[in-house]
């Protein structure tokens, strides 16, 4: 029996997409076609099957055995809503399944579970984020997954991994599915961040050695994707903490226990998050300073040369006044005695500075 929450079944549509589409979804223009199968979990092991049309998923409904239905591509609900029905799917259920971008949610809603998130990847450069969006229907003896951009078959590791399996065992009870589900989806989340981490440490070197303006650029990509990662995980936090304490009756004790380790997970990837937030902070704050010392050494060097040309300048000026009565205007040695006065006196400037350690470039590496 469904026990919805007021406004529990609402479409929360994202204003727009997390990241850009990904190149299954530039291929069929925005909208992949879908594809079905379905894993039986027969008595003899867990079996895969291609559908083609809901009366063979209806077929399999008869023989009351397990089912995970996986839905490929969302290009058209028709399709996904006939063969929701053979297995008599409440249609209440569907809309935040099969409309896209949905905000991250994770509801219990009595006899039935529903999970919504976002699987990111990367692009050829890392610094360009990938989204799709992956869904999760638990109901009594029945689970089915919606995936907006599958790369293959659906899940191709944990699928691999039940048809090797033989026997009806506890470890593929759906509810265990389903955590294995999500948490691949932000088990992937990790080597990601692990390379935008090594992307950062190359950025904040580069930005004390030699900065140069577009390394704020990459910074500021980096900071993006973090803060739309964080922003897909953060209502995961507090959702799957109601969720544990909701008691679900559809979770048994070894689903619980995996949901309650995937908060600490989530919790985890949310402290990873900020970390590399803060870095990208300290790159810019990194290229701050050096930009600052480098425009105190060049400040630096103009001040040497004014302070060495200024006494000479001074000299020159004092001779170059051409009044009538001035000695050395006269003198036969008038002019070499001034070089040599200008000479004396840049190298007495030069002497003192090289003492107070002027000429050091304070900004090459060390």
């Amino acid at each position: 029996m469904l026990r919805p929450t007021p406004g529990a079944l609402r479409s929360y549509r994202l204003e727009e997409r997390p990241a850009a589409i990904p190149t299954q979804l530039y291929v069929h223009g925005g909208r992949q076609p879908s594809r079905f199968s379905v894993v039986v979990f027969e008595s003899e092991g867990p079996r895969l099957h291609s559908l083609r049309n809901p009366e063979e998923l209806s077929a399999l409904k008869t023989r009351g055995v397990p089912l995970w239905l996986r839905v490929m591509g969302l290009s058209d609900p028709r399709p996904i809503t006939a063969m929701l029905q053979a297995l008599e799917v409440p249609a209440m259920l569907l809309p935040p399944l099969l409309e896209v971008p949905q905000r991250p949610r994770v509801d219990s809603l009595g006899e039935a579970l529903l999970v919504v998130l976002h699987r990111f990847s990367f692009a050829h450069d890392p610094a360009h984020l990938l989204s799709s969006q992956v869904g999760a229907l638990l109901l009594p003896g029945l689970l089915v997954s919606f995936e907006e951009a599958p790369v293959g078959e659906a899940f191709p590791a944990l699928t691999d991994w039940l048809e090797s399996q033989v026997g009806a065992t506890d470890l593929r009870d759906l509810d265990d599915i389903l955590h294995f589900l999500v948490d691949e989806i932000l088990d992937e989340l990790f080597p990601m961040l692990e390379l935008i981490a090594n992307r950062l440490c190359d950025l904040e070197e580069a930005a004390l050695r030699d900065p140069r303006p577009k390394l704020l650029k990459r910074t500021f990509q980096h900071r993006s994707n973090l803060l739309t990662i964080r922003g897909q995980i953060w209502p995961l936090r507090h959702q799957i903490r109601v969720l544990l304490r909701q008691r679900q009756e559809l979770l048994g004790r070894e689903a619980t226990a995996g949901f309650q380790d995937m908060g600490e997970l989530v919790d985890l990837l949310f402290e990873n998050c900020e970390l590399l937030r803060n870095q990208c902070d300290a790159i810019t704050q990194s290229y701050a300073a050096s930009v600052g010392n480098r425009m105190n050494q060049v400040m630096k060097t103009l001040t040497i040369l004014t302070s060495i040309f200024a006494p000479l300048t001074f000299i020159g000026g004092v001779y170059g006044m051409n009044f009538e009565h001035m000695p050395e205007l006269h003198w036969r040695y008038g002019y070499a005695y001034a070089m040599a006065l200008m000479a004396l006196v840049a190298l007495i400037q030069v002497y003192w500075l090289w003492r107070r350690q002027w000429f050091e470039d304070w900004t090459t590496p060390r």
